[in-house]
């Protein structure tokens, strides 16, 4: 189809190196890329009640420290982020290192996820999946109490290495 073209044209003038030249999804060959250390850093935020919060702070959830299984959920869903995204090459993750900051005026808690790689190819969506999955822990863990939980602010704050070079975020 004419429309299908166009659309494979616009996709690869953007830069979008996940289609073919047919416009059919792909796994992108990246085995000649330098390997390089790569490191990406993501977060994610969950918005409560400050009852739930407070419990949270407090080792009042029943099911256990909150924020203690949300770190393990973590990073155990980064090490295992391209069994969940199709497109995602399997890397060798050197390293995952989670942290929650506490906003108690907002009843937010942040996950803040540092990822790091020696690979052919970036470590951004480890980083995105370990901080949403942090934080739809914290949402499991608590829906008992606080079902009206929201979850926002996915995203790369920063990366480092590969042909791209580095990106920060700036808002």
């Amino acid at each position: 189809m004419a429309g299908d073209a166009g659309r494979r044209k616009e996709a690869g003038e953007k830069g979008l190196t996940h289609l073919d030249e047919k416009g059919r999804a792909r796994m992108v060959d990246v085995s000649s890329k330098k390997v390089t250390e790569r490191t990406a850093v993501a977060q994610a935020s969950i918005k409560m009640g400050r009852s739930t919060l407070d419990l949270i702070l407090n080792a009042g959830i029943k099911k256990g420290d909150v924020l203690a299984v949300a770190q393990v959920a973590g990073i155990m869903a980064a090490k295992r982020t391209s069994e969940l995204i199709p497109m995602c090459h399997p890397i060798s993750i050197t390293s995952v290192n989670m942290d929650f900051q506490v906003d108690e005026e907002n009843s937010t808690i942040t996950a803040t996820v540092t990822a790091k790689t020696m690979d052919r190819t970036g470590i951004e969506m480890e980083a995105l999946t370990g901080a949403a999955v942090a934080a739809l822990t914290i949402y499991d863990m608590c829906k008992g109490v606080d079902r009206s939980m929201t979850i926002t602010g996915i995203k790369l704050l920063a990366k480092a290495g590969g042909r791209s070079g580095t990106y920060l975020r700036t808002d």
